[in-house]
């Protein structure tokens, strides 16, 4: 018999977000609907919730803005996404900035250092792992070719690091989401850095994201999707 869950479903189109939370009901979850971002964070200020799926493009506070105050509130919230738009764009409404790339291909030095200069001190790089440590990889290869270059990992780095313009590689082995957050507060706080995400292999598929399989890794799922598919994933992504 499958786990019972609680579910938190945000979203400010009413209909979408009753027919998603009624599914749910029907599988044996408990699942609530609010229609904003504030009343998602009401909710969890006074509920606790197995996962969430929160649509982005809201009035007054966006699924973003709430996603990152209610993970300040609760650190282990298990928050997800949902956009009709691609995760390029939703990662540029993240850092409110433009300049953003996908890096492809594994240990092409110079494709990363081109990519580094082009998108600038406040540009954000997404690249797919190929390997263990690849932070660390992709830090000995910048740090090598003269240009000064932080890690942020699970065991190195912290947030506390230089306001200078070298390259901060984030590499948390965590939902992309996750490390998005990182690097927006970063930059409230004054940082400038070209910035590389690490994302778990098998993450970019040609550049472009599945909204089911990779849903766990990203934190993002994309409209329009298969909710039967996503019924069948919901186990997985509560752990």
């Amino acid at each position: 018999m499958k786990k019972s869950l609680r579910i938190l479903v945000v979203d400010d189109d009413i209909d979408n977000a009753q027919s998603l939370a009624e599914l749910f009901d029907m599988e044996g979850h408990v699942a609530m609907a609010v229609h904003s971002g504030e009343a998602a964070i009401e909710a969890h200020k006074t509920r606790h919730f197995d996962l969430a799926f929160m649509d982005v493009m809201m009035p007054g506070l966006n699924g973003v803005e709430s996603f990152l105050r209610i993970r300040q509130m609760q650190p282990q919230a298990r928050i997800f996404m949902m956009t009709g738009y691609s995760v390029e764009d939703l990662l540029r409404q993240a850092v409110e900035q433009g300049a953003l790339g996908v890096l492809s291909k594994p240990m092409d030095l110079d494709a990363i250092l081109k990519m580094v200069n082009d998108v600038g001190s406040d540009g954000l790089m997404v690249a797919p792992s190929f390997g263990s440590h690849y932070g660390q990889t992709l830090q000995g290869l910048i740090a090598g070719s003269g240009k000064p270059c932080h890690l942020m990992s699970q065991t190195h780095g912290s947030l506390d690091i230089a306001k200078d313009e070298s390259v901060l590689i984030v590499d948390l082995q965590a939902p992309l989401i996750d490390s998005v957050g990182i690097c927006n507060t970063l930059r409230k706080d004054g940082h400038r850095h070209p910035t590389i995400i690490v994302t778990p292999p098998s993450t970019l598929l040609d550049s472009e994201l599945d909204p089911l399989h990779d849903v766990a890794v990203t934190g993002v799922l994309n409209k329009p999707f298969d909710p039967m598919t996503l019924l069948d994933r919901l186990e997985i992504l509560a752990v």
